[in-house]
């Protein structure tokens, strides 16, 4: 395990800060700190092109060349616990690391890597979900594993894998992310259910259809044409002669004034 352990080289950084850490960076430098063992941290700046490379291919585990201290640190190993992007996400600033032993138990997420081309995925439509891409397990820093690997062969429609069936390379190395958490799944792509929504949806905007607006309508076009009739119990208006067939005793018609 130590001689595939790859090392890094680091010194030193005299100041901390944000600006220190931009000079840096510009100068082809990666900041850094190590921390843990009940010792003192110490910032660091490592070489930026080699150690994102390493961090890249998936290494957590390294040997820190630290020229000028003491033999206690020298050669010391090292687990990367976290690493620190720009606002943008797609730049490493800052990594983090903590002294280990070989003979440590860590805790710490590896790459789950699917293999096999799954059978589900010959029905139309399939799709193939990996909503979990890392898994957190613990175990010695000698055994931990560059990635998992999960074989999805036989992984069928509407079909899943959680964590808990993911094999691990070692019988000591223990589970912590939840076990029911979703590694790879095949579902069937509703796209005609949801094109036939939005299409209900679209012709629901135009409005309900109003109950009797029919009817109403009709009533109004035979009323246009036959003349409408008062309703019932209303006196005509002042000076209105009374609709033809009106019943006797309806008031009658005002007089006009008389000339003076």
């Amino acid at each position: 395990m130590k001689d595939r352990i790859p090392t890094l080289k680091v010194t030193a950084r005299d100041r901390v800060g944000t600006r220190y850490a931009a000079r840096a960076r510009a100068a082809g430098h990666l900041p850094g700190v190590i921390y843990g063992h009940k010792a003192n941290p110490v910032s660091v700046n490592l070489e930026s092109e080699i150690a994102i490379k390493f961090f890249e291919a998936g290494e957590k585990v390294f040997k820190l060349d630290f020229p000028g201290t003491t033999n206690t640190d020298e050669n010391q190993m090292v687990l990367l616990k976290e690493l620190q992007f720009n606002y943008l996400g797609d730049g490493i600033i800052h990594a983090d690391f903590a002294r280990v032993d070989l003979n440590e138990r860590v805790k710490t997420k590896v790459h789950v890597e699917l293999i096999g081309e799954p059978k589900g995925l010959k029905s139309a439509g399939a799709i193939l979900m990996h909503p979990t891409n890392e898994i957190e397990i613990e175990c010695r820093v000698a055994d931990l594993p560059d990635s998992v690997q999960v074989d999805i062969s036989e992984l069928d429609l509407d079909e899943s894998i959680t964590a808990d069936k993911v094999k691990l390379p070692s019988a000591d190395m223990k589970l912590i992310t939840d076990p029911h958490a979703i590694v790879a799944q095949i579902v069937e792509q509703k796209e005609e259910v949801v094109a036939e929504a939005a299409t209900v949806a679209t012709e629901g905007a135009a409005g309900p259809e109003v109950i009797g607006e029919k009817e109403r309508l009709e009533k109004a076009a035979a009323d246009a044409k036959g003349g409408a009739k008062p309703a019932a119990g209303a006196k005509p208006a002042a000076g209105a002669k009374p609709a033809a067939g009106a019943k006797p005793g309806a008031a009658p018609a005002a007089k006009a004034a008389p000339k003076k």
